[in-house]
């Protein structure tokens, strides 16, 4: 295949076609009907169906059952295990994990998102622990440890 550069362009297939101008008489190739067929539904002025509409047949959505329940008021939380903390520590020294720090050590997704502290793990070191939500165990855990478990929100309104 040749090189592209300024001199070998062309437009994709299809791009310099003039657009279909429907009701422009019998030379246009679209005369008579404009396209519309005879008769029927479609072929009415005014006619538009609702999307999904499959000729009077039952549509797909109404065919399909319905089932569960999504809850707009749930609140996702992004999971930190003790055991990853402690790796953290572990591989980078780190004594406090500020949501700075999570974030920056791609813990966290989203920067506005919500964190929860779970106890899947030991952890040995004393470590001080911003985060939205700590499991019970969690808050035991770190406490027993030497460290701190401090939850975000509550030390603003304190």
């Amino acid at each position: 295949m040749a090189i592209r550069n300024l001199s070998n362009l062309r437009a994709p297939k299809k791009a310099n076609e003039n657009k279909k101008r429907v009701g422009r008489g019998m030379g246009s190739g679209m005369g008579k009907t404009s396209t519309r067929g005879h008769k029927g539904q479609g072929s009415r002025s005014g006619s538009s169906l609702m999307r999904g509409f499959e000729g009077g047949q039952m549509p797909l959505h109404r065919r399909l059952p319905k089932r569960g329940f999504t809850n707009i008021f749930r609140v996702e939380y992004t999971v930190l295990g003790l055991d990853r903390v402690a790796e953290l520590v572990a591989e980078h020294g780190a004594i406090e994990f500020t949501l700075e720090k999570i974030v920056e050590l791609n813990l966290l997704r989203r920067k506005n998102g919500l964190i929860k502290v779970l106890n899947n793990g030991e952890i040995s070191s004393a470590v001080t622990i911003h985060a939205h939500k700590f499991s019970k165990s969690a808050k035991e855990a770190i406490e027993k440890a030497g460290g701190k478990a401090i939850v975000i929100g509550e030390a603003a309104a304190a």
